[in-house]
């Protein structure tokens, strides 16, 4: 049976957060595994403020949300487009955040009237896209005592409860953002277009209706992704356990045309430069 992914690419100073929260991935229910990734629970108790940052992911996300210390504190659901931007979220006091992580291109079961770019950069309300009430918000996240595998069991049967029914363009899309998650030769469009026997215009076109987001963006997200990962693990001048990083070998190893132009797209998403980010995060 597949397990949800151990990695924390996405996730800017993971050792940071993972310090502070209680942050743990689940499977959901057989069924709904084609369409996602996996569930995130995330449970927290600060005497401090925290600001997390996370660069995110290809994948629509919905959000059950409670701010505060009982099962009476405020409560939301959000479904959460692909973030073009670097998504930061002040943590206080007590919370509880139950998300879905759908995979690229297996929202659209699930909202099917709308093409995923509808919802690209934005976060709106859950009933906005899809059936949910407020009873199904206080299922999902339970009184503040309640056990993990309840919360898990109440994500998959309200998703089950919305029907998603098998798309061919969907798993297609699905199959292709993999295919540029884990083939690192696929370093342009063009390329996958030729691979795949269609035109670059037609893959832009399924990208928009069911990622959100077009191919040559999920190209270099999954690039900044991997090159972050690499930055906190770089003992070099970090605190990480690998090797220290040759940032232009991994410049030439992603696809960049050389280091320079890795150090930018690093710094615009990221905040800074990967050699200042892989030094200790505390400094």
């Amino acid at each position: 049976m597949a397990v949800p992914r151990r990695d924390t690419r996405g996730i800017v100073d993971a050792p940071g957060l993972f310090a502070r929260v209680r942050f743990r991935r689940r499977e959901p229910a057989p069924a709904l595994r084609p369409y996602l990734e996996h569930y995130w629970l995330i449970d927290w108790d600060l005497d401090q403020p925290y600001a997390s940052h996370v660069v995110p992911h290809p994948s629509v996300n919905v959000v059950f949300q409670r701010f505060g210390p009982g099962a009476d504190s405020p409560a939301f659901a959000e479904v959460a487009g692909v973030g073009l931007e670097l998504f930061t979220q002040k943590l206080a006091g007590r919370g509880r955040v139950c998300g879905v992580q759908f995979r690229p291109g297996g929202f659209r079961p699930f909202a099917p009237g709308w093409p995923v770019s509808e919802w690209t950069g934005r976060r709106v309300p859950i009933a906005e896209v899809m059936p949910a009430t407020d009873t199904d918000i206080a299922e999902v996240l339970g009184p503040p005592d309640a056990p993990e595998d309840a919360r898990v069991a109440a994500l998959d049967t309200y998703l089950l409860g919305l029907g998603p029914r098998p798309d061919p363009q969907a798993a297609r899309a699905m199959a292709l953002a993999d295919r540029i998650r884990t083939d690192r030769t696929i370093r342009r469009v063009a390329r996958l277009a030729e691979a795949e026997g269609v035109s670059v215009r037609s893959l832009q076109r399924l990208f928009a209706a069911y990622v959100g987001v077009g191919p040559k963006w999920v190209i270099l997200r999954y690039r900044i992704h991997e090159a972050l990962e690499r930055a906190e693990s770089d003992t070099g001048t970090g605190s990480g356990a690998g090797p220290e990083v040759e940032w232009a070998e991994l410049a030439a190893e992603l696809g960049y045309s050389d280091q320079a132009h890795l150090v930018r797209d690093f710094t615009a998403t990221v905040g800074v430069p990967p050699t200042a980010y892989a030094r200790p995060q505390d400094a």
